[in-house]
């Protein structure tokens, strides 16, 4: 699920201490990293990569930032379960057997949680795979069918949503299984805490333990120029003053 980078438009609450533009460049990172992600994971098992994308108008931004094996689905709704469902729709419709909904906030979440995603989605019948975040939502989202319940009457942005989504599977009898859980980037804190983790994964050889973090490489790079260290406090320049921003409704 990602949002092409704008300043002023992608992960605002990260400023400041970031300026708009530094936090539109991680937005960048973030989702060239969940690619390479996806795409790792796509080389152990059976796994085809899509960024489902917003605003409209913004597939050339996607096309230069991202590998050509990615393919591209618009999804730019109202509202968020709505956008989530379309996704899965979509890929449905492309003959895939499931499809998962992945956040793009978790560069580093372990690859092997995609693979093990992959892996419980092949097997017969009927199931659901959840990955819950430590802010009580989800990275991500599988499924076989499109299940619409799972989207509707969810209080999104909240740390009710892991929750209830598990709440609607168990009303409509799904079998759903629970990854490990694993942290959002969506404030300051949760930026220390990925500096800090990004500084200690080596790079090479694919670690497929259920508590390896990808190696960012994007995100490292990035937070290396910028001198976002764990010991740097952060502090970086005043940040700017918002500029105005038209909200889709």
């Amino acid at each position: 699920m990602a949002k092409a980078s704008a300043p002023g438009r992608t992960k605002t609450r990260l400023v400041p201490p970031l300026t708009y533009e530094q936090a539109a460049a991680l937005n960048t990172a973030f989702l060239q990293d969940v690619t390479s992600n996806m795409l790792l994971a796509g080389e152990h098992t059976g796994i085809c990569g899509y960024a489902a994308y917003g605003p409209p108008g913004s597939e050339d931004f996607f096309a230069q930032i991202l590998p050509p094996a990615i393919g591209l689905i618009g999804a730019w709704l109202p509202n968020f379960g709505d956008c989530l469902l379309h996704t899965i729709r979509q890929i449905l419709g492309r003959g895939h057997g499931s499809a998962v909904v992945l956040n793009a906030d978790s560069p580093n979440l372990p690859t092997a949680l995609l693979v093990e995603t992959a892996e419980i989605l092949a097997r017969p019948g009927d199931r659901a795979v959840l990955g819950p975040s430590t802010d009580g939502g989800y990275y991500l989202l599988g499924l076989k069918f499109a299940h619409q319940r799972l989207f509707e009457d969810i209080a999104w942005s909240t740390a009710c949503v892991a929750e209830q989504t598990l709440a609607r599977a168990k009303e409509i009898g799904l079998d759903i299984e629970v990854l490990p859980a694993w942290y959002d980037v969506d404030d300051i804190e949760d930026l220390r805490q990925l500096s800090g983790e990004v500084r200690r994964t080596p790079t090479g050889t694919l670690k497929l333990g259920p508590g390896e973090p990808h190696h960012a490489s994007h995100t490292a790079a990035l937070l290396t120029e910028l001198g976002l260290g764990p010991d740097t406090g952060f502090d970086i320049r005043p940040a700017e003053p918002a500029p105005a921003v038209l909200k889709h409704a």
